[in-house]
């Protein structure tokens, strides 16, 4: 729980530095899947320190999935939009309400509920159907961010962040479906279903942080990263909880969840004017 709550820290804080460079870079083809887009971005400097700190996050992510239930790690990392809130007051000026800052605590107490009552991860592998599965609905993000450049702003932003959570909580599933990262794994769908589902999660929310509502997207994010890679941890592949506890799981994963997206307005830092892609 502590490795998922530093991967909070670290993709909070990258949130806000990413919104910053995908705002300030000149927009590519338009389109949700926009590789142009992505490519300006990464030429600006809050954009790379955001990667980096995404990049120490995933290890960190890896290590909490190999330990603790997937439905424990994802409620810890939509923990990470209370992260942003609080970034966003110290380095952007956010002044936070008596009410937001609750809300914050309402993350909080989620989280402390689902660490007393999450058991070990499960033993289940997933067959061969699931991990095939995983790679299809890594394709559909894929497909869904295409269709969704084409929306009215604010739809394009919560289809975009929705299909980029879906997108992350892939790889959350597919790093407990790989056994080790080897030769072996290159005959494992999960594998490429954790890079095409990765690397099309980054590719849309780019997308939708640099377009529209930055609360829809985010508020999307949250949805589509714990809500299904949950379901499957406890379906297919047996994670559980501590004897007796499981409403006490089942009430800290809601509390958590739903005190994020009532912080999700917090991935959106002050507008700042267009610079050039150099910047």
């Amino acid at each position: 729980m502590i490795c998922a709550l530093g991967a909070a820290v670290c993709f909070g804080t990258a949130s806000v530095l990413q919104a910053v460079a995908a705002r300030a870079a000149e927009p590519g083809t338009g389109s949700g899947v926009d590789t142009a887009l992505l490519l300006r971005a990464l030429r600006q400097w809050r954009y790379l320190a955001g990667l980096g700190l995404d990049a120490v996050g995933f290890v960190l992510q890896i290590i909490a999935l190999r330990h603790i239930p997937i439905y424990a790690v994802g409620a810890a990392l939509a923990a990470s939009l209370a992260v942003t809130a609080v970034v966003a007051a110290r380095l952007l000026k956010v002044r936070l309400s008596g009410t937001e800052w609750g809300a914050v605590a309402v993350v909080c107490a989620g989280l402390v509920m689902l660490g007393l009552a999450s058991g070990e991860e499960g033993a289940g592998k997933g067959t061969l159907a699931l991990k095939l599965g995983l790679l299809a609905v890594a394709g559909l993000v894929l497909v869904v961010g295409a269709v969704a450049g084409g929306l009215p702003d604010r739809s394009r932003a919560l289809t975009l962040g929705l299909a980029a959570g879906t997108g992350f909580g892939v790889v959350e599933v597919a790093v407990r479906l790989i056994d080790d990262i080897s030769l072996s794994a290159l005959s494992n769908p999960a594998f490429y279903a954790l890079l095409l589902g990765g690397g099309a999660a980054f590719l849309l929310l780019t997308s939708a942080l640099q377009r529209g509502s930055v609360t829809a997207a985010t508020a999307g994010l949250v949805l589509g990263e714990t809500i299904g890679p949950a379901a499957v941890g406890v379906a297919w592949l047996g994670d559980r909880t501590r004897e007796g506890l499981t409403w006490l799981a089942i009430a800290g994963f809601l509390v958590a969840v739903a005190g994020s997206l009532a912080l999700a307005r917090f991935g959106e830092p002050p507008a700042e004017p267009s610079q050039p892609s150099g910047v």
